[in-house]
């Protein structure tokens, strides 16, 4: 693997593993130099923690690109997560097009974390909705998961479907233009989750035991452990399958703490799964 600089643009909150506490000290395990840009900074998340501060750092936004296009610093990846408004997915729309060598086109990978559960996630209207439908086409991959591939393609949600209302769905996501799509948290039954990956003409499915238990952060657990193992070489669908795997096998392990509520322990488990993934 060539040396990456990638640029993750999301929030930072300050406790609860997610976010860009996560996604730093995993993909800089995996080797990547991970710069980040953040879109706020929260005391929390916002999962069962009660009355977190958010600070909104849109207006740094501008100040920080500024000063990137003065010291002419180019990045070869990119990596969106939680996003505040349609101003700041401007803003990144244009850091995409801006910042590269002149040699390489930056691959751009877009998580449109706003929604799950059928609901957007609370502060969030029609205005997020259509600026993730803009920031999606400009996406080399995109990870949404069920409630966000729904809202964006005005496809109708459903907490119970089968295979063809998801292949409808993979087939309205193609109309992104995106190379890679990687929709997760599908599953057909109720003993069983998993992810579906879309990559030209071949759409495939990987299952795993599902875990009812609601735990925090673990979509962006999923996303960090699927693009460093995608940057280290592996194919998308053996990258899928293994941030699959590290997701379940970090809920396994923290479930043994019934006192850590507020996100997975990936911590523990990290350098040994990223060395499994590098030697397979």
């Amino acid at each position: 693997m060539n040396y990456i600089r990638l640029l993750t643009v999301q929030d930072i909150s300050c406790v609860g593993q997610c976010s860009l506490t996560v996604a730093q000290p995993i993909l800089s395990a995996f080797g990547i130099e991970t710069c980040i840009l953040p879109s706020a900074i929260l005391s929390t998340h916002t999962g069962g923690f009660k009355g977190p501060t958010c600070l909104d750092l849109t207006d740094e936004f501008e100040k920080i690109v500024a000063h990137w296009e003065k010291e002419k610093i180019t990045f070869n990846a990119y990596y969106t997560g939680y996003l505040l408004n349609e101003r700041q997915i401007n803003i990144v729309k244009d850091i995409f097009k801006k910042f590269n060598d002149g040699k390489n086109t930056p691959l751009k990978i877009v998580d449109p974390a706003m929604a799950d559960n059928g609901v957007l996630y609370k502060g969030f209207d029609n205005n997020i909705i259509k600026g993730m439908k803009s920031l999606c086409s400009d996406a080399d991959i995109i990870i949404p998961n069920l409630t966000e591939a729904c809202f964006i393609t005005d496809y109708e949600y459903k907490e119970k479907y089968n295979e063809e209302y998801i292949m409808n769905l993979i087939e309205k996501l193609k109309t992104f233009g995106t190379k890679i799509i990687i929709l997760t948290g599908i599953g057909y039954d109720e003993d069983t989750t998993g992810v579906v990956v879309a990559e030209k003409d071949e759409v495939k499915y990987y299952k795993h035991r599902k875990i009812s238990k609601i735990f925090h952060g673990t979509g962006d657990i999923y996303s960090a452990v699927f693009i460093g193992a995608y940057l280290c070489g592996k194919n998308a669908f053996d990258a899928a399958k293994a941030a699959a795997d590290y997701v379940l096998e970090c809920i396994e392990y923290t479930m043994k703490s019934p006192s850590h509520w507020y996100g997975v322990m990936f911590e523990p488990l990290l350098a040994d799964y990223i060395s499994r993934i590098k030697s397979n």
